[in-house]
């Protein structure tokens, strides 16, 4: 199974669960896009436990700290969604790490979306729970839907809201897949923790 990780923003998370996914599914990683540093690519790889996963190249690596659009003009480079290429694996399961939210621009006419769209491969979407995170989790739900695009599920990510988290499932009409608590650390034991509770739920 290939599965795509979004977002509903910058810094919802995305990582963290891709980790946790991966180290769950004993998965390949592969992130297409990387902008700014430190990598993610080496931030999930140091989470990882199993012996099984491979850690794949990124397709691009660029050096600013900002959107995929912008951050490719700097380096003089030209992102299109017909470059990128899903990479071979014999590892039955690969997790593919977006960049930023799922509206994120690649180019002045594509997003990251785009990515799983192409590839008709089913997407997790990440929430961070604040003020206005249910407006940006519907608004990334809604287009979603108008693209087509399969959701298997959300995870939330940051101090339980109840009442955010079920407006959300109500009008997403796909299970929480995890709750993800707000970790003062953030280690290989904790990821497995929840490797052992999302397993439950795929």
């Amino acid at each position: 199974m290939k599965i795509f990780i979004t977002a509903i923003g910058t810094d919802s998370g995305k990582s963290f669960f891709s980790a946790i996914i991966t180290e769950a599914l004993k998965a390949d990683y592969w992130k297409p896009i990387q902008a700014g540093f430190p990598r993610d690519t080496e931030y999930v790889k140091q989470l990882i436990s199993n012996k099984i996963s491979n850690f794949l190249p990124e397709a691009y690596v660029l050096n600013t700290p900002a959107s995929p659009h912008w951050a490719a003009e700097i380096d003089g480079i030209k992102l299109k969604l017909n470059d990128f290429v899903l990479p071979r694996t014999e590892n039955k399961h690969l997790v593919i790490e977006g960049a930023g939210g799922a509206l994120v621009p690649i180019n002045n006419e594509e997003f990251v979306i785009d990515l799983p769209q192409k590839w008709q491969i089913p997407v997790i979407l990440v929430a961070n729970l604040y003020l206005g995170s249910i407006n940006h989790t519907l608004l990334t739900l809604n287009e979603l839907k108008r693209r087509g695009v399969q959701l298997l599920g959300i995870v939330f990510n940051g101090s339980s809201q109840p009442s955010s988290e079920e407006i959300i499932l109500k009008h997403a009409d796909v299970p929480c897949l995890l709750k993800i608590d707000q970790e003062k650390e953030i280690n290989q034991e904790i990821i497995r923790k929840y490797a052992e509770e999302l397993l439950k739920n795929l």
